[in-house]
């Protein structure tokens, strides 16, 4: 009986170890259980919830609201313009003037540009998770260059309910209507915001009348994250802390000192009746001098600071959120202490990498080529684009998006950088000039007029290309 016992307390059965530590199921890991649902349905599960929250914290926390401001005038800025590519030169300038006449008429709504739209659309995106823009057919009667307008629709105008099989075999998931080949057929929109009173049922749109601009993270996304979603739980907690750190110090300021005394029915110092509460108080003067009485005595108040790990433990965190956005931490901060050329610039060429990531990827991609298509069809249709189909098609593919160019911190620097490719030819002029945000056909018929007028006037000047050659 007795070597029965001890068998069993050290014969017990080994506990195999997991190949991966991550893997394991120890007591490390014990409420380590992540949800094992697909990106779909988890968004379906939780959208709603981090668009509402995402929307609170960019209206009520400067730091939120920030982040989408950098992401924003980074990544979009004054426009991502369209240059057209056609080899017919008559043609491009022509699509080149008609594009700029119809940017002006481009808002259904009336409040922007075409490129104050893009602006939109990719902070709505940011902080809601995706945008939906329509494509408004207009009548020759309304009066404009070329009958197409751009609705914008915050991501709420989706009908996230409708989820159904239907009789042709499509399916609708998430309000998103799609084939037997995994296609988008529609999407079911509602005519107005549900925020508002009264928004009505859902309307099959068609999909080709609809863009759907979001950041895809997994294979099969069909809906889009709120960016600040990683963030939104800390920027939340550490807003309470450092109000909570405001509120103490605002507490312990508004009082400027005790008065103790071993009678408790004397006066002192000029002591007012009490209050309402029971509490007298007393006030002084500048340049008083007071005489205390024997067993009177002031002490004045010595509130706690809030130590030197508050500056730290603030900094630590917002660096964590900057992280989390993709952002710098100067960027979201706007505190450049101890940042030298060299380190700022760093950080910056990681930043305007994910910027031109979310431009081509996302933003050229998704709103700006669509409706360069349609508006090329559409401007032959009405007639102010005359050529024939085959030149159409070309047109569509031949066109260069050209976003805002970055300035640098030391411009001089990167100019010779760039001078120096295009010299020993590891780049070309146009392509210098496209990444500093302009279209080359201008800059060269800008700079044949100035000298053209130049020489008019006999004027020589040190920017006159023609008499440099170093």
């Amino acid at each position: 009986m007795l070597l029965k016992t001890f068998k069993q307390l050290f014969n017990k059965p080994k506990i195999k170890s997991s190949a991966w530590d991550a893997a394991g199921s120890g007591r490390r890991f014990f409420h380590f259980q992540p949800e094992l649902g697909s990106i779909n349905n988890l968004l379906s599960q939780n959208l709603e919830t981090l668009r509402s929250r995402s929307r609170d914290m960019v209206r009520k926390n400067p730091y939120a609201a920030n982040i989408i401001d950098t992401i924003v005038s980074n990544s979009i800025g004054t426009g991502i313009k369209p240059q057209s590519k056609a080899r017919d030169g008559e043609f491009r300038k022509k699509v080149q003037e008609l594009w700029l006449k119809w940017t002006d008429e481009a808002d259904s709504n009336g409040v922007s540009d075409f490129y104050g739209l893009q602006a939109l659309v990719c902070r709505s995106m940011i902080e809601g998770g995706e945008c939906f823009v329509r494509l408004r057919i207009r009548k020759p009667e309304d009066g404009l260059c070329v009958p197409l307008q751009l609705q914008v629709l915050e991501s709420e105008h989706l009908d996230n309910k409708s989820n159904k099989t239907l009789a042709n075999g499509n399916v609708i998931r998430n309000g998103i209507e799609f084939n037997r080949l995994g296609q988008r057929e529609a999407y079911y929109l509602f005519k107005e915001h549900p925020g508002e009173s009264t928004f009505g049922e859902s309307v099959r749109v068609p999909a080709n009348d609809v863009l759907h601009i979001y950041k895809p993270l997994r294979p099969g996304q069909i809906r889009g994250e709120p960016w600040l979603s990683n963030i939104l739980l800390k920027l939340y907690e550490l807003d309470q802390y450092d109000d909570a750190e405001l509120v103490r110090k605002k507490t312990a300021a508004m009082f400027a000192g005790f008065i103790t005394r071993l009678d408790p029915e004397a006066n002192i110092l000029g002591e007012a009746q009490a209050n309402e509460q029971g509490v007298a108080l007393s006030g002084l003067e500048p340049g008083t001098m007071q005489l205390l009485d024997p067993g009177e005595d002031i002490k004045f108040s010595e509130p706690s600071d809030v130590g030197g790990s508050y500056e730290a433990f603030m900094r630590q965190q917002l660096r964590a959120i900057a992280i989390g956005t993709g952002i710098t931490y100067e960027q979201l901060t706007g505190d450049l202490t101890g940042v030298n050329y060299s380190s700022i610039r760093a950080g910056l060429i990681e930043f305007r990498r994910r910027c031109a990531m979310l431009q081509h990827n996302v933003i050229v991609f998704q709103f700006c080529r669509p409706i360069w298509n349609r508006w090329l069809e559409l401007a032959v249709l009405c007639g102010e684009l005359s050529v024939d189909e085959k030149v159409v098609k070309a047109a569509k593919e031949e066109v260069k998006w050209i976003p805002q160019g970055f300035d640098w911190v030391d411009p001089l620097k990167d100019q010779q950088a760039q001078q120096m490719a295009v010299r020993n030819g590891f780049k070309s002029r146009s392509e210098v000039v496209s990444e500093m945000g302009y279209d080359v056909e201008e800059i060269d018929q800008e700079i044949a007029e100035d000298q053209k007028r130049a020489d008019s006037f006999n004027l020589l000047f040190d920017s006159d290309v023609r008499t440099q050659t170093k």
